[in-house]
């Protein structure tokens, strides 16, 4: 049978298999952990209820409900409509837009994550700096480190957040409040902003991108002057009283340097466009033209627009808060092959509409075309449609996503408001501790889904399960920690080398364990397996562990000075061209505002 000391060795075993199973990075962190938990179970260490604990652990439920609510604001255009509003007074102006941008990232990371926050803004931080002419470089690194110190200003900033707070509440401490981390992320985004405007110039690099994220803001645009070239298609529906009840469409069929061209009608709507000798009722002329002039024509003949995906189409605008365009290409072996397609023609979900066809780049006109390999097609849609219809069909392959083409072109999109009140809400409850954390973020995950903002399918997208797992996972080692001793080995011995140096020297202790971890592995594993050990050494030294946890949180979010250390430092990689070597220039600075935040001006506001 085990003894404790044998437990104690195993766990620093699996500990040090862990760690070094990390920093090699070649295995997936969720699987590392997973192993970990295995490996804890099989030697004994912990029981099965205390493996399978941090799946159902309340902190792990309420960072996957964070992410939903996350991918509801960044679905709806809400990131997108801040970005633009704060860059578009930006200027050109290099302070002024770094202001603008690190303000708004951190603002952003304190209600939906650091990566979130960060992958959102990243496409428009690097077209504003392409069109002022500055190299991505100077703006990418300042924004995700910004990102890093905004994650403190809120409970929902990181996930490393959140456990804190539980581990506090599970020491008898109390938890967290939900802008009691601001007390020191304020000072940490105005020390970050005040050290970069100091020293961004010296320290950040000039380097050309070897990739750039795509500029889909002006996608409309871009797609009506390849297909369209302001001459569109529309389905104008004759009704009772119309001047061409009765009239013979071939009479009316104009050639295609007419200001508006008839493509043919459909019967009652249905089926290919023909020339019939009698326009009756209930019929559907397709007819091509400037917005303007068949607006004019519809008026002149009394028709209307037929309700559904062209609605609005005589507008300027192709894309709407309603409707998007999707471009897509016809692949090898595809059952598309040898279809029968026109302009103005309805798929048979009765959702999209096909706007132009074009063959090696050149419009295949308003007739009738038999679909070749490489063809592509312009269709037309409601936004839900154009995600669950076209990016789901095999038999087509689409351009650039019309999820990101929305996230992009059309900002405070369709249930924009709708995200909006739930996120209000979501803070109030988090904020006046009305219902318990993650009963907030259960009910406001839950109404993200009922009110359409996210459909099941896309909120489950949305959860960053990486994340979600590796927290799990790692919970175990954590208990393991605690469990054998090794926490209490490991801050006995941290409290015999600070000695009477005192808790201030226990803290530096700690901030520099947590932080040179922290740049060679996952900021939370990092938590995780600090936490144990900080809330042990508090004990054995008398002291209170809510500055000695806060502590450790604020040198988790000091993930600065590898590529490595978060995604979001990896994330601005490859659009700012910069090499591993680059981070720890302004990393290092900013390593020392951290220092100074967790030692210095943390036990000033939770006393010893």
């Amino acid at each position: 049978m085990l003894t404790a000391i044998d437990d104690m060795v195993i766990t620093f075993l699996i500990l040090g298999g862990v760690i070094g199973l990390f920093i090699w990075n070649h295995l997936p962190v969720e699987l590392v952990a997973i192993g970990a938990a295995l490996s804890l179970y099989g030697t004994g260490v912990i029981d099965l209820p205390q493996m399978l604990a941090g799946f159902g652990d309340p902190a792990v439920i309420l960072i996957a409900s964070l992410f939903i609510v996350s991918e509801g604001l960044d679905a709806t255009g809400i990131t997108t409509w801040a970005g633009q509003q704060v860059l578009q007074r930006a200027g050109n102006s290099e302070t002024r837009l770094l202001t603008m941008v690190m303000g708004l990232v951190a603002l952003l990371t304190a209600l939906i994550s650091v990566n979130g926050a960060v992958a959102s803004l990243l496409p428009m931080v690097v077209i504003v700096a392409i069109r002022t002419g500055k190299p991505p470089s100077r703006l990418l690194m300042p924004l995700a480190f910004a990102a890093h110190a905004g994650s403190m200003l809120a409970l929902t900033g990181t996930p490393v957040n959140v456990v804190v707070s539980d581990a506090a509440k599970a020491a008898g401490a109390g938890s967290f409040g939900f802008f009691e981390f601001s007390l020191v992320g304020i000072p940490l985004v105005i020390g970050t902003l005040a050290v970069v405007l100091a020293f961004g110039r010296r320290l950040l690099p000039e380097r050309t991108p070897k990739s750039l994220p795509a500029d889909l803001s002006a996608h409309a645009r871009t797609l009506g002057r390849q297909y369209l070239e302001d001459h569109r298609v529309f389905r104008l529906k004759i009704t009772e009283g119309s001047r061409l009840v009765g009239l013979d469409a071939r009479s009316w069929k104009t050639d295609s340097d007419a200001p508006v061209t008839l493509i043919g009608v459909l019967a009652a709507g249905e089926g290919r466009p023909s020339f019939p000798e009698v326009i009756a009722v209930g019929d559907v002329l397709l007819v091509r033209g400037e917005p303007d002039t068949v607006r004019h024509l519809a008026n002149e003949v009394e028709v209307v627009y037929e309700s559904g995906p062209l609605t609005g189409q005589g507008s300027d605008e192709l894309f709407s808060r309603q409707v998007g365009l999707a471009e897509l290409v016809i692949p090898p072996r595809s059952e598309m092959v040898g279809a029968i397609v026109f302009p103005g023609m309805i798929t048979d979900s009765g959702d999209l509409v096909v706007l132009a066809v074009q063959r090696r780049g050149q419009d295949l006109g308003a007739e009738e075309i038999t679909l070749a390999v490489g063809d592509t097609l312009l269709v037309q849609g409601q936004w839900d449609a154009l995600d669950e219809q076209v990016e789901a069909d095999p038999g087509v392959l689409v351009v650039d996503s019309p999820d990101l083409v929305r996230r992009q072109a059309v900002p405070m999109g369709p249930k924009s408001r709708e995200a909006l009140i739930i996120l209000g809400v979501m803070v109030a409850l988090l904020a006046t501790g009305a219902v318990p954390a993650v009963i907030a973020g259960l009910l406001a995950a839950s109404a993200i889904v009922l009110t359409g903002v996210l459909t099941v399918d896309r909120a489950y997208r949305g959860i960053s399960w990486t994340t979600v797992v590796l927290v799990a996972a790692m919970i175990p080692m954590s208990t393991a920690m605690t469990v054998s001793g090794a926490a209490e080995e490991v801050a006995n011995r941290l409290v015999s080398l600070v000695g009477d140096a005192g808790p201030y020297a226990l803290l530096l202790g700690l901030f520099l364990l947590t932080a040179t971890l922290g740049q060679l592995i996952s900021n939370m594993a990092t938590a995780l397996i600090v936490i144990p050990i900080a809330t042990s050494a508090a004990l054995e030294l008398g002291v209170s562990v809510r500055p000695v946890l806060m502590c450790v949180t604020v040198a988790a979010a000091a993930s600065l000075m590898t590529p490595v250390a978060t995604p979001a430092n990896l994330m601005v990689m490859g659009p700012a061209g910069y090499r591993f070597s680059d981070y720890w220039k302004l990393g290092l600075p900013l390593m020392a505002l951290y220092l100074v935040i967790a030692v210095g001006l943390v036990p000033l506001i939770w006393s010893f």
